[in-house]
């Protein structure tokens, strides 16, 4: 057990040893159990320097290591679900030493990536894929004749997403030869690991059991009466020690559960199943930050872990998710209408006080983006205020029910869109950088982008007061620091205003920024003198402002942090395209490419979206200004 983050490299002799899992399968049990102990360790060690999702890998080290020693993997696919647990996967597979760089442009990915190591076998960072990608490769191994194991590894709060029982559903029925493994670190399926229970697992994973099964089928089956109660039986005798007649009932047969830690049940266990046919579902039980005491005590709290190279600011501002957090509350207490529903993103949206003050009006789904959505339609049909805060990222998932449930019916829905634009260290999987585009051509639906905190609240504000559906997109981290005490203003629908006029008399430059970008639209126009419009509404767009801008000024240059294909600039093309204005018109937005994992100052340095940027656009058409 650890107490504390090494800050220098531990010694780990036998981690040094393996570069592949080839290397483990030398070792005998006594060795797997001190690896066990010096992957830990060295996990430890190596999130500490870079930061990273922390709990979770912390809780599957054992597993890790039966499964690649148990299994021929890279030619076995593990696909790991989410990926927040594949750290100890990441070490083990030859990328060890890259570890304490991991989340940086030098270091490994945040989540499994397919061009990263033959061994990450689908690209992952969204929740509850696992089960259907496995299937996937399941089939087109029997497809091909391929003798091949597919394994998915899923935690319980991903296989609560319907796209899992999607999965699962349809493996039953294929009967495909697959292992789901369910890795419950929460406790909230089961609690049943004991000794009588490792027997009877011992016993259905055996050989010896599963052939008598298949024996007794097909003398049975030949008496319909009498099969259909013996089965019945069966089944009932292992709901009694294990929760798994769902899963039975999917067509697979359940194993589990098993302590996800000792790691001589782990390997006996899979390599039992490894010999058995058809879907078989394992569950183990594990602990989220096994082996160190804070994350132990606390794995909400150390979910993920910030480097200790990192210096906390001196002064600590509000970020957007505490501006929404804080509005919230304090609309729900003028307005008993309002509910505020999360997919599994409490913590993360800024919604525990929320959830501790008005317990009655709060709905977490759990991973269900598309039932958030529907949920909350369904809410505003019967004339409660529904608030929906969720991860850019992740109302991609919903998208269907965003149009058809919410903005078809022109129902009184909010949309709190946190993460949007880049967000770092998390790489293309997390990027809110479509929002805009894929909402923008949804009729009855308005959208907000605030340029700073107080813009913020007072857009939320808006769009709450707003007699149908409504959208504010916000980034991930803190603003300007601007105030938001007082009370909050409603804006007019569709108005921007502006934020800085130019003086020039020729060679006149109009910036219209949308969202945080302001800030630096502000900055570079600074130095060569150009107007600068905070266009805050992206739907209704402020068509009267641009035709102004248009007419008044020699270039403009629209910056929004979002695909530029499709995005805000497009939406002033529109209006400048059935106008008789016609300046130079220059779009800068994210390019048509996935953005890698960096720092986010970094990425928008590379996406052409910071102030250097800018004025590097209007250096090119006035060398001379500034």
């Amino acid at each position: 057990m650890f107490n504390e983050i090494p800050s220098q490299r531990p010694e780990t002799p036998l981690l040094d040893l393996i570069d592949s899992p080839a290397d483990l399968r030398g070792l005998n049990a006594a060795q797997l159990k001190d690896l066990s102990t010096e992957l830990r360790e060295y996990l430890l060690f190596s999130v500490g320097q870079s930061g990273g999702h922390f709990g979770a890998g912390l809780g599957v080290v054992e597993l890790t290591i039966a499964l690649h020693y148990v299994f021929n993997t890279p030619d076995d696919r593990i696909v790991w679900d989410v990926g927040h647990q594949a750290y100890p996967h990441k070490i083990l597979t030859g990328r060890r030493e890259q570890m304490p760089k991991i989340r940086s442009a030098e270091g490994p990915a945040a989540f499994p990536l397919r061009s990263e190591s033959e061994y990450d076998t689908f690209g992952v960072g969204h929740s509850s894929t696992s089960i259907s990608a496995a299937l996937g490769m399941a089939l087109s191994f029997r497809q091909q004749g391929i003798a091949r194991e597919s394994v998915a590894v899923i935690g319980d709060g991903a296989i609560s997403a319907g796209m899992a029982f999607e999965a699962l559903n349809h493996a039953g029925h294929e009967k495909a030869d697959m292992l789901v493994i369910l890795n419950d670190n929460d406790m909230s399926i089961s609690n049943n690991v004991g000794a009588l229970n490792k027997y009877f697992t011992r016993i259905w994973s055996s050989q010896t059991y599963a052939a008598m099964r298949e024996g007794s089928k097909k003398v049975l089956e030949k008496i319909p009466a009498a099969w259909e109660f013996a089965k019945r039986t069966e089944e009932h005798m292992k709901g009694m020690v294990a929760p798994g007649t769902l899963f039975e009932e999917l067509g697979f047969n359940y194993y589990g559960p098993v302590d996800g830690h000792d790691l001589d049940e782990l390997v006996n266990t899979l390599e039992n199943m490894k010999k058995l046919p058809g879907p078989r579902f394992l569950h183990i039980v594990t602990r989220k930050g096994k082996g160190f005491t804070p994350a132990e005590e606390d794995p909400i709290g150390y979910h993920a872990l910030k480097s200790i190279r990192q210096k906390a600011p001196a002064v600590k501002k509000l970020t957007y998710s505490n501006v929404f957090g804080k509005w919230l509350c304090e609309m729900a207490a003028a307005d008993p209408r309002l509910v505020g529903i999360t997919p599994a993103m409490r913590e993360g949206s800024d919604m525990v006080r929320f959830s501790q003050e008005f317990p009655d009006r709060y709905f977490d789904v759990a991973i269900a983006e598309q039932h958030a959505v529907t949920l909350a339609a369904g809410l505003a049909c019967e004339g409660s205020k529904p608030v929906v805060a969720i991860y850019s990222t992740f109302l991609q998932r919903a998208y269907d029910q965003l149009i058809h449930d919410v903005t078809l019916q022109n129902l009184d829905v909010l949309f709190a869109i946190d993460r949007a634009g880049l967000v770092g260290e998390d790489g293309p999987t997390h990027h809110g950088a479509y929002d805009i585009s894929y909402m923008r051509c949804i009729p009855n639906l308005v959208i907000m982008t605030p340029s700073d905190e107080a813009e913020c609240r007072n857009m939320l504000y808006t769009g709450y007061r707003h007699e149908g559906p409504a959208a504010v997109r916000y980034p991930r981290g803190s603003g300007t620091g601007a105030s938001i005490d007082g009370e909050p203003e409603a804006y007019p629908l569709g108005r921007g205003i502006i934020r800085r006029e130019s003086g020039a008399e020729s060679n006149r430059v109009a910036i219209l920024a949308f969202g945080p970008v302001v800030a630096d639209a502000l900055q570079a126009a600074g130095v060569v003198d150009a107007t600068v419009a905070d266009m805050r509404f992206v739907k209704p767009i402020d068509e009267s402002l641009i035709l102004k801008l248009a007419e008044s000024h020699d270039l403009l240059i629209t910056v929004e942090e979002n695909a530029r294909m499709g995005g805000a600039g497009s939406a002033v093309m529109e209006v400048l395209a059935t106008s008789n204005a016609r300046p130079v018109v220059e779009m800068l937005g994210l390019p048509d490419q996935y953005i890698d994992h960096d720092s986010p100052a970094q990425q928008r340095r590379d996406s052409g979206l910071d102030a250097t940027a800018i004025l590097s656009v209007v250096r090119r058409h006035y060398p001379h200004v500034g």
